[in-house]
Formats: C-alpha cells, structure tokens, sequence
C-alpha cells in the first residue's frame, strides 16, 4: 500500500520557535530514503518554507498559502495555483475599502509573489510582517511609505487578502465577506493570540483537502494520512485515511481526529510516520 503523509507545519511539525528539530529531519529524510512519501502542507509561503525545509530531502510539491498553490522545493516553480476571479477580487476591494479594513493582497505571476496594501499605513503586526519577509527572494512587496493604496496592474493573478487585525475588526469583516460567491474566507487565532484575528481570503476552491486530494492521485497514494493541530487542517483532516492531530491541537481538532499523538515538541510527527508500516 502506497501512503502520502501530509503534516501542517506551525503548531504540528514545527517546534515552538518555527524550526524542524535535528531528530525530525533525520527521521524525515530516513522515511524518504526508504521511499515513503511525505509532504507538507501549510499557510506559510515560500518564503518562509524555502528555509524551514532546507535540511529535509523534501521529493513531493509543498502544498502552501492553505492549498492555493502547489511549491516545487527543488526547481521554485509553483504548480496548481488557484487565482480569485477578477470579478470577485473587485467586490472584495469594495468591501475592504468601506470597511477601512488594512489588509495586504497577494498577486502569483511567473513564479513570484507580489505583496501589495491596502487602506492606510501598516499596522504594527503587519510592519512586522513585512519587516521579517522583505529580504526574501521568494516575495516582492510593493507599499507605500505613506499609506496610499498599491494594486496590482492585473486583479486576475490575485490569489490571497491577508491580514491580521484587532479581533473584533477581523471578525466584523469576516461577516462581511464569507459568503461573497467564489471566496473562501478564513477567521482564526494563531500565536499572535486571542486578541488578535487573523483574517484571509482565497478563491473557494483553494484549500488544503483539495490539494491533497490533487497530490494523492498524482502520486498513485492508496492511503493519505494526514497531520494538523489549528482550524485550517480539518478539511484536509476530513478526506484523510487517517486524520492524526498532535497532543496540543486544539480541541476541535483533537476530536475530529482518528488518532491523537504526542505534541508537537516531541518530534511526533517524524517519529509516527517513522513507525507507520
């Protein structure tokens, strides 16, 4: 029986500082050599996976930006981009700008992601943001020093609004979009904590399941077991084979699993596909 092993990485694979620990990569690259099939899948984009995954032999496309897209470790090419309708791109610019909601836009065209802003100036966390990306090659951010709206030339490559917020303002707009025609809209907490929300928006058949089930079929899987620990894994959770959440995942998560594991600390993830026959 052929398996595909799909781990989350922030909260799942990674260890709380957002680095793969030396013993998961040994075991890691030891299930690779003998020819288990493994990937991840994450929010996070290239430019941060690039670096997290440099020690792991990683042979499958990384499943990245929640499923909008598909990542080629060894070439940098992507593969399988979902991109919102520019009709749709245009009502949600008209939301964003009468709810006066900040929020960076995320354009995929010829391998490169361009970052644009919208609706004033960064805010803290987003300065942050872009602060600890600016330098990637993987990246190009295109904002105004002065809080001016930049957008892209063509709305049709837009793949992605995120933005992290002031919870009640992340949730508020939230209402506003999630039932917008052709949108997938996601509201969650992540390590920036519960007062702060974070709010993204991708085209509806951008997700995690749906590019797991995409790879699965690639690959010739005859069984897809699947790791997360937050919100945005239950979909890919959900057509698994086996859904497996770690001891820190949240309840919800936990419970709709088949099998709950040690946490993230303890290289289980690494350890557990180690062991799976």
């Amino acid at each position: 029986m052929k398996t595909l092993y799909v781990s989350d990485l922030d909260g799942t694979l990674l260890q709380p500082d957002a680095r793969l620990s030396e013993t998961t990569v040994s075991l890691l690259n030891r299930a690779i050599a003998e020819g288990k099939m493994f990937t991840v899948a994450t929010a996070r984009t290239p430019a941060t996976v690039a670096p997290i995954l440099s020690d792991v032999d990683l042979r499958l496309p990384a499943i990245v930006i929640t499923g909008a897209a598909m990542w080629n470790k060894a070439t940098g090419r992507y593969s399988d981009v979902r991109h919102i309708a520019p009709g749709t791109v245009s009502e949600l610019l008209r939301i964003y700008g009468e709810t006066a909601t900040s929020s960076f836009m995320f354009t995929l065209d010829h391998d490169m992601i361009d970052i644009y802003h919208l609706n004033g100036k960064l805010l803290p966390l987003q300065q942050q943001f872009m602060d600890e990306r600016i330098h990637s090659p993987w990246k190009t951010f295109h904002i105004d020093p002065e809080g001016k709206d930049t957008l892209p030339a063509d709305l049709s490559k837009t793949i992605l609004f995120y933005t992290m917020l002031p919870d009640a303002k992340a949730f508020s707009t939230y209402n506003l979009i999630k039932d917008v025609p052709g949108v997938k809209a996601q509201y969650y907490h992540d390590f920036y904590g519960p007062e702060i929300g974070i709010l993204e928006t991708f085209d509806s058949g951008a997700t995690k399941a749906n590019a797991v089930r995409a790879l699965a079929g690639r690959v010739g899987a005859d069984r897809v077991v699947c790791f997360g620990d937050n919100i945005n894994d239950l979909p890919m959770m959900e057509v698994a084979d086996v859904a497996v959440a770690v001891e820190n995942a949240l309840p919800e998560v936990k419970e709709a699993a088949d099998i709950v594991i040690g946490p993230n600390t303890a290289d289980s993830v690494a350890k557990f596909i180690s062991s799976d026959k």
